[in-house]
């Protein structure tokens, strides 16, 4: 019997972290849950890390979700913003990992394929066919709605063969 497996996305940010829950139950998937964790710009890099820190640890805690799915960060030409992103993608890994949730990464071009079916797109047509695969979902920020995709990319990537078998040998070695 299969049963429902309820995913976190995550859209790592500095001054926005997008997150998006859903539930999986095998091609059938269900809205549960959006929003952003804001940091303060104005604060210390250290202060901000810790809100989006606090911020992640409370969605988990009020949502429990299985399984967490993050984007893979990118590389910008502006090489102290791309730090600044890895540093808030460490947090958004190291949250649910603390958890005991399985963190799976994802590019941003698997996540476009997965969501709107070719790896290059904008956020409008992300946050469209968002719509379209969770009629019911509800977003305050276009972070949010990458989130949401990110879980979408999951819940279709966690299905292949290739990730239950990497899934069993990683639950054979813990």
């Amino acid at each position: 019997m299969r049963e429902t497996i309820r995913i976190i996305g995550i859209d790592p940010g500095l001054q926005r972290t997008g997150w998006g829950i859903i539930e999986s139950l095998g091609n059938s998937l269900r809205f549960v849950a959006a929003g952003t964790v804001r940091s303060d710009s104005k604060a210390a890099l250290a202060s901000r890390l810790c809100q989006l820190h606090d911020g992640l640890a409370d969605v988990i805690h009020r949502e429990m979700p299985h399984e967490a799915a993050v984007e893979a960060t990118f590389v910008n030409k502006d090489a102290t913003a791309t730090l600044k992103l890895g540093q808030a993608r460490g947090i958004a890994m190291l949250v649910p990992a603390r958890a005991g949730l399985a963190v799976a990464e994802y590019s941003p071009n698997a996540v476009k394929k997965a969501v709107i079916g070719v790896g290059h797109g904008d956020k409008k047509q992300i946050a469209m066919m968002v719509k379209v695969l969770l009629p019911k979902s509800l977003f305050d920020t276009a972070d949010a709605a990458d989130a949401l995709a990110i879980a979408i990319c999951h819940a279709h990537h966690r299905q292949s063969p290739a990730y239950r078998l990497a899934a069993l040998a990683s639950a054979a070695q813990a």
